[in-house]
């Protein structure tokens, strides 16, 4: 069976991790696998929304695959990284399309990194995060040095950077690195519940959404409302030029539930 899994629900596409027996490791194979569904991804139109989990239960992603890593240093197949990054993720940084993290047991290393990410995170109770890189000599390179203080602030970044310890589903959603914490079984109505509420609204909105927030936070706050009254978001110029700014307008006025298209 692969390693990777991808089906298809509607506008929504889910990827799923599956290296249970090896706590959902990410080895270049699994890596390539991923880029590949996020490409595809990507490139189709009826695609809105793209969510992450790993099999079994017991975890999301235990990170980078320690063995293959020792494979690769002792002379066998390399330890490859596509040029998007772990999980195909963690470097793709031209993705406009909403991307939820379903975490179920541990997300640690890059597998953590993977879910930072990703724009909406909901973890199991009996969910952990680490980045424990450092107690195998490494850091956190798929992006968790960077992504982290920018999400919960310096201190608290670097605490869990420099001693490497875990944190439950509780404290990660105190910290603001979770969306909701979600019983223990009921990840999947979580994840319709999710789904749905993202499906409720305009896809092209929400590409644009996305892209502005990602792109303005490299700059000042005067400078990127300027861009953006300015026309220089190119996916907020998509949308206003859409068929759903029009049917979202008529929609509102006839009081009815608007059907979007996407285009």
């Amino acid at each position: 069976m692969s390693k990777v899994l991808t089906r298809i629900d509607g506008h929504v596409l889910t990827v799923t991790i599956n290296r249970p027996e090896a706590m959902n490791a990410l080895d270049p194979e699994t890596q390539a696998l991923m880029s590949e569904a996020f490409d595809a991804f990507a490139a189709d139109d009826e695609l809105w929304i793209a969510v992450v989990r790993g099999a079994g239960g017991r975890a999301f992603s235990a990170g980078g695959d320690i063995r293959a890593m020792r494979t690769a240093l002792e002379g066998g197949a390399p330890y490859t990284i596509p040029a998007t990054g772990y999980g195909g993720l963690t470097s793709r940084f031209d993705l406009d399309k909403p991307v939820i993290a379903a975490v179920e047991g541990i997300a640690m290393g890059g597998g953590f990194e993977v879910a930072m990410a990703c724009d909406l995170v909901l973890a199991t109770r009996s969910s952990s995060f680490a980045l424990p890189e450092p107690r195998i000599g490494a850091v956190a390179y798929a992006g968790g040095m960077h992504r982290l203080p920018r999400q919960i602030g310096m201190k608290r970044a670097m605490e869990l950077l420099l001693t490497a310890r875990s944190i439950d589903a509780e404290q990660a959603a105190e910290w603001g690195l979770v969306n909701e914490v979600v019983d223990d079984g009921a990840m999947d109505f979580a994840i319709a519940h999710w789904c749905a509420l993202l499906c409720a609204n305009a896809p092209l909105a929400l590409r644009a959404t996305k892209a502005a927030v990602r792109d303005g936070l490299a700059l000042s706050l005067d400078e990127a409302i300027r861009r953006q009254d300015a026309g220089g978001y190119p996916a907020i110029e998509a949308m206003r030029g859409s068929r759903d700014v029009v049917e979202g307008i008529m929609a509102f006025n006839q009081k009815r539930a608007p059907v979007w298209e996407g285009r």
